[in-house]
């Protein structure tokens, strides 16, 4: 395996999938450890450093790429398995917005009520502890929470010509925040353009499902991964494995038809590694299936399905194993 290094400059940072242009060109087999700029690249890291004055909209949610993947062209599958996830400060920060989240009127739900008052949080993080430290603003209560590092973002370039902002989710990818991006998964995401085009960033020291007020504990990242591509064969919606789970990712407003896409996606995939009938796969994932929410408060709302491996008969391995092979070479890079 080859290693790639990189560090993106404040001006090297992405805020689109698509329309860019390869910063780095990535063979099958590589491992990449990559920098990645939290969400509000940086810029926040006090109380008083409120997002709307310290950060420039549109340049939110900044991606490191994207990366030219050799030989990758429509319908192939890149394979991205996430090694490890560093936090590469001592520090998140979480915040509030005035019309953003789930618990406050925005423009998709507009009512007459006054917007939340902006707030920032500063969460002390302590890798050798594992512990991410909420401390509240308007008390002194404090608890210590799990360190559970995760990529809220990561995809490829969309089909068509399309450039779309890191904080939309859909078929390439794109801004998933959801908590199953940690290191031991891996990531299968169909490939649009030639180069496929990966990019990530918005690392998140942990989050709650849902991500309710649509800030997760914002965090810069050391995030190594390593890549795979898989010729001639196609994946609709970007998929995850673990050693024990498979899951489907939907995107979409309203949120039951993300609940939809990623229980359709399931289904079938879960149908195609077993044989079972496809009524026998939906009545097994209606009972044993977990449908985790990824965010609901961006553009479009990410639902996963998520089904145990041991639950299916005698599954053929997804992908032909890819998942294994990856992680046993992770393995190896410790």
């Amino acid at each position: 395996m080859d290693g790639i290094v990189y560090s993106p400059g404040p001006d090297e940072l992405a805020y689109t999938f698509g329309g860019r242009i390869p910063i780095a060109h990535v063979r099958s087999g590589d491992v990449l450890q990559v920098f990645t700029e939290d969400c509000f690249g940086g810029l926040v890291r006090g109380p008083g450093d409120l997002p709307s004055q310290v950060c420039r909209m549109p340049y939110l949610n900044p991606v490191s790429g994207p990366f030219f993947i050799d030989d990758a062209e429509p319908g192939d599958t890149l394979a991205v398995h996430i090694a490890s996830i560093v936090p590469a400060r001592t520090w998140g920060v979480s915040s509030t917005f005035p019309h953003f989240g789930a618990l406050t009127s925005t423009s998709h739900t507009a009512t007459l009520q006054p917007p939340l008052q902006e707030r920032v949080w500063v969460y002390g993080i302590d890798n050798k502890a594992g512990t991410v430290r909420f401390q509240a603003t308007g008390s002194d209560h404090t608890v210590d929470l799990p360190l559970d590092p995760m990529i809220g973002t990561i995809g490829v370039a969309p089909g068509g010509f399309q450039a779309l902002s890191t904080i939309i989710p859909g078929t390439h990818g794109g801004n998933l925040d959801s908590p199953e991006l940690r290191a031991g998964a891996t990531v299968y995401l169909g490939v649009n353009v030639h180069g496929a085009m990966l990019a990530l960033g918005d690392g998140h020291a942990r989050q709650g499902e849902g991500e309710a007020c649509g800030v997760g504990v914002e965090i810069a990242t050391t995030t190594t991964l390593i890549v795979e591509l898989l010729k001639g064969m196609s994946t609709p919606w970007p998929r995850l494995e673990t050693d024990t789970s498979i899951m489907s990712v939907g995107c979409a407003r309203p949120l039951e038809d993300a609940y939809r896409i990623a229980h359709h996606d399931l289904v079938g995939w879960a149908s195609a590694l077993t044989g079972l009938d496809t009524l026998d796969a939906y009545q097994l994932v209606s009972q044993a299936g977990r449908a985790p929410i990824g965010n609901v408060c961006d553009p479009n709302y990410t639902v996963l399905a998520a089904v145990d491996k041991t639950l299916l008969p005698a599954p053929r391995a997804a992908y032909d194993g890819v998942h294994r092979r990856l992680r046993q070479l992770a393995a190896g890079l410790r």
